[in-house]
C-alpha cells in the first residue's frame, strides 16, 4: 500500500539528537550505535529535514535537559539511567548537523516520553498536527515510549526505521517489532516520496 501523508498535518519529530547522546564520553562503549548514527541516521535526518521543510511538514525537536542544574527535577527513569544534562549545558543542544532553523520548536524534556514531561501534545493540537514521524535516539527507549503514548492519545505515529538507532542492532530490531503493534514502520525514502507526492497532488 502506498504511504500517504498530509504535510500540513504532519510533524517530523527528532528525538534526542543532541550532543550528550552522540558523545562517546558520556556512555559505555557502543560502537554499533555510533557507526549507525554517523553513517545512516544523521544523513537520513538531513534528507528528511530538507523534505519536510520543502513540502510544508513541521520539524520539531526534543532534547533531554534538566530544569535544574543538579537534576532534582528528573523523572525516576532518568535518575536510574544516570541521564543528567544540566540546564543550559552543551549536552542539551541539538547536534549541529541537524540543528533547527528559524523558529522551529525545540522542547526540553526530563523523562523518556516527551508527552509526559513537556507540552508537546498541547502544541501539536494547537498546530493541527495529527501525524507524527518519529526519529532519533534511542529506538528502544525514548522513541518507543513516545510512539506508544502518542498512539494511545490518538495520533498517527510513524517510526522511520532508518532514522533511529540504539546501542545494538538486535535491540533496534526488537524495538521496531514492539513498535509495529502501535505504529507504522517505514523508511526515510518512503517518507520523502510521500511528502513530495502529496504536495504536488495538493497544488
Amino acid at each position: 500500500m502506498m504511504l500517504t501523508l498530509d504535510p500540513d498535518k504532519t510533524a517530523l519529530l527528532l528525538i534526542d539528537v543532541q550532543n550528550f547522546v552522540l558523545d562517546p564520553a558520556n556512555h559505555p562503549p557502543r560502537p554499533a550505535f555510533y557507526t549507525r548514527a554517523a553513517q545512516t541516521v544523521l544523513p537520513n535526518l538531513q534528507t528528511l529535514l530538507t523534505s519536510a521543510r520543502g513540502h510544508g511538514a513541521e520539524p520539531i525537536y526534543t532534547v533531554m535537559e534538566n530544569l535544574t542544574s543538579d537534576g532534582r527535577d528528573r523523572s525516576i527513569d532518568y535518575k536510574l539511567s544516570g541521564f543528567n544534562i544540566p540546564k543550559g549545558s552543551p549536552g542539551g543542544q541539538v547536534t549541529p548537523e541537524v540543528a533547527p532553523l528559524g523558529d522551529e520548536i525545540t522542547l526540553r524534556k526530563s523523562s523518556a516520553c516527551l508527552f509526559h514531561s513537556t507540552n508537546f501534545d498541547y502544541v501539536m493540537r494547537n498546530m493541527g498536527i495529527s501525524t507524527i514521524l518519529c526519529t532519533g535516539f534511542l529506538t528502544d527507549q525514548c522513541v518507543e515510549q513516545t510512539v506508544k503514548v502518542g498512539a494511545t492519545l490518538g495520533y498517527r505515529m510513524i517510526c522511520i526505521e532508518d532514522a533511529c538507532a540504539t546501542d545494538t542492532e538486535i535491540r533496534h530490531e526488537a524495538a521496531l517489532e514492539r513498535i509495529s503493534f502501535r505504529a507504522e514502520i517505514t523508511s526515510a525514502r518512503s517518507i520523502c516520496s510521500a511528502l513530495a507526492r502529496e504536495t504536488i497532488t495538493g497544488q
